[in-house]
């Protein structure tokens, strides 16, 4: 009997990026499940990484995720909030809430990542991570966010732009 060739996927090999949003996932989970702050859990990674080899390095990628989110995560879960139909967002899964947290704060910041990807590499960990309905659950909440994201990310650009003094 021959045997059958593996599907493409089998061989992918995740990116570097990928792994950064995983790791981020399981820090947001963990903060969340600890009631701790995601910033302090953050730091607490990377001393013991620093201390013992076997523990691996804080991605810089993941540093960023984890903070951009504790620090916007009041605009973060608003916008979620706002695109759930009869659903509360401490009813979700609490990786469903990281995997969204940290999509939509990509499409807000994130200027180097295509809308495309935030979404398509939140629905890959909603895959790997958690139930069967969420994939379509996450790409639906994150297919309405973004529409929205372009005018936010131009508000941002806009509030940080160094304004030209006024003629006299």
């Amino acid at each position: 009997m021959a045997e059958q060739p593996l599907d493409k996927k089998s061989f992918k090999k995740l990116g570097t990026r990928h792994k950064a949003r995983r790791r981020a996932v399981d820090l947001l989970f963990e903060a969340e499940a600890r009631d701790v702050d995601p910033a302090d859990l953050l730091d607490e990674r990377v001393e013991l990484a620093a201390r013992d080899q076997a523990v691996a390095p804080v991605h810089a990628y993941t540093h960023t995720l984890v903070e951009g989110v504790a620090d916007d995560l009041d605009r973060v879960d608003g916008t979620i909030e706002s695109y759930l139909k009869d659903w509360e967002l401490s009813r979700l899964p609490a990786v469903d809430r990281a995997i969204l947290r940290i999509a939509v704060w990509e499409l807000f910041h994130a200027n180097d990542v295509p809308p495309v990807v935030a979404v398509d590499e939140a629905v890959e960990l909603a895959k790997e991570l958690s139930t069967d309905d969420s994939p379509s659950f996450v790409n639906g909440v994150l297919g309405q966010v973004v529409l929205g994201a372009p005018q936010v990310r131009a508000a941002a650009a806009a509030t940080r732009a160094p304004r030209p003094e006024a003629e006299a």
